[in-house]
């Protein structure tokens, strides 16, 4: 039998959003009369992304706790329970054979519904500090893949798998070149070039700061791919020349990774996982935005190992420029860490995640 049913959750950034998409495509190559539902949170980007991917989604009335008291925290409660008996009523309506949490507000009501009916349930956490969704969620899963050594402080160790993250399969072949991908930005193939990543829906702080060193860049002859967000295009696309193209999004990450000497990213873990299979050395500016500060704890991961470095937003002004100017000199130490960035890629991830969903589809 291999016309099963999966419902896969998870949403609010493209770091829950792409792995999902990622274990359904792999699920779909293995089982190609499957059926999939993916459930994500209402007015959130999941609602256009997972349709433009060719699956159908359904969503829920729910949103995160904010850290302050808010009018949205006080409606917190009637959201969860409209997306709890929402949740129940298509776990039994799709009865699905397995369901695969990625994280986000509305793989809760989602997974927790599920496991309560006896559904086996997976987890797949991207960071290196959990989310509080998939805390909440652990005891009632079945397994929980992880892309970072230590998460027994999260999780039942007996449930864990180290997996890594899934990303782009166009990534994990690289099979565009330097040169192919200097062409397709319009740049300068004897220029080094600085490739610019703010996540999927732009960073105002990173925007800023290349923005203030746009002249630095001139001054030591590099040429700049800038992914600004969608939120911030209208403002920086003035900067638009030669030797800076900005964009709102990067539809061909594989040319963007390929034309790059050096990459300046956030750190969420999608981010992360991506850069330690390219290779290329990366300064981390972390948001200091997000739960946990988790991403300043993705970003630690790899410093540790001197396979990236890290800019704190709070040392931009004092840090920066003496940073990257050390780094672009010393070819040496950009060897290093692309070596050991590599060394902690876990290109197979998807197909090892969906081995693990196998497993529960054969007891």
């Amino acid at each position: 039998m291999d016309n099963y049913k999966f419902i896969l959750s998870g949403g609010g950034t493209g770091g829950h959003i792409y792995p999902a998409v990622a274990i359904a495509n792999e699920l779909k190559r293995r089982y190609p009369t499957a059926e999939f539902l993916f459930v994500g949170a209402k007015d959130r980007m999941e609602m256009e992304k997972v349709p433009n991917a060719g699956y159908k989604i359904e969503g829920l009335w729910i949103s995160g706790l904010q850290r302050k008291l808010t009018f949205k925290n006080l409606m917190f409660p009637f959201k969860l329970i409209s997306s709890l008996v929402k949740a129940g009523g298509i776990v039994n309506r799709f009865n699905p054979d397995v369901v695969i949490g990625t994280g986000g507000f509305a793989s809760g009501p989602l997974l927790k519904r599920a496991s309560g009916k006896g559904v086996p349930c997976v987890l797949q956490e991207q960071n290196s500090f959990a989310g509080i969704t998939n805390k909440l969620l652990a005891e009632k899963s079945k397994k929980i893949c992880v892309a970072y050594d230590g998460m027994e402080k999260f999780f039942p160790a007996d449930k864990i798998v180290k997996t890594g993250n899934p990303v782009r399969e166009d990534l994990v072949t690289m099979a565009a070149t330097q040169q192919e991908a200097l062409a397709f930005f319009e740049l300068d193939a004897s220029k080094p070039t600085l490739v610019v990543l703010g996540g999927s829906l732009g960073a105002s702080r990173i925007n800023q700061l290349i923005e203030k060193e746009l002249d630095f860049f001139k001054t030591l002859g590099i040429q700049v791919v800038w992914q600004c967000g969608k939120l911030y295009y209208e403002e920086y696309k003035k900067y638009q020349s030669d030797s800076v193209k900005v964009f709102d999004f990067l539809n061909r990450m594989d040319f963007a990774y390929a034309a790059a000497n050096f990459v300046i990213s956030r750190a969420g873990a999608g981010s992360v996982s991506e850069l330690c299979i390219v290779g290329k050395p990366v300064i981390y500016i972390p948001s200091p935005n997000v739960a946990e500060d988790h991403q300043t704890k993705n970003a630690m991961a790899l410093v540790q190992k001197d396979a990236a470095l890290m800019v704190k937003e709070s040392d931009l002004a004092s840090h920066f420029e003496s940073v990257f100017s050390v780094l672009f000199k010393d070819e040496e130490k950009q060897q290093e860490l692309s070596v050991n960035s590599k060394k902690m890629a876990m290109p197979n991830a998807t197909s090892d995640i969906v081995d693990e969903i196998e497993k529960l589809l054969k007891k």
